[in-house]
């Protein structure tokens, strides 16, 4: 199924964008580093411009990304999602980057039961994302 392959996609995007579960306040430094984060992800702009700072592991996830959602459109609505699951992932673990890697592990794993600890609204948007792919593919 296509959701199990997406989740260590959006996986790998989060490890990649990660400079630094019952969501936790996070300090202004995690606040902070989260917003700039979201800011690279969501801005086809400011993302091109990072991954032209010699970034090899992000321009590889790029590729990754491009190449599983075949369209400008698909790959933005991708990092979109990355970027709800990543907010979520990092409010959830308080900012720890560490828990933040955990949970991560544990997704290549268990992608479904990564995607349990997700809002019903980030699993939706998931599911939506993943029906849209799988189409794309036919």
């Amino acid at each position: 199924m296509i959701l199990r392959r997406l989740v260590p996609v959006v996986a790998l995007v989060l490890l990649a964008s990660a400079g630094s579960t019952g969501a936790q306040p996070l300090d202004p430094r995690s606040q902070d580093a989260l917003g700039q984060t979201l800011q690279i992800m969501l801005d086809p702009n400011a993302r091109a411009a990072e991954l032209a700072k010699n970034n090899p592991q992000g321009a590889t996830v790029d590729q990754q990304v491009r190449a599983l959602t075949g369209s400008d459109a698909l790959t933005q609505e991708f990092y979109a999602v990355a970027g709800q699951v990543l907010t979520e992932l990092t409010q959830n673990s308080g900012g720890d980057a560490q828990k933040m890697l955990q949970a991560v592990e544990r997704a290549k794993a268990d992608p479904a039961g990564f995607a349990a600890m997700l809002s019903p609204a980030t699993q939706q948007r998931l599911r939506e994302l993943a029906v849209k792919l799988s189409d794309q593919k036919r």
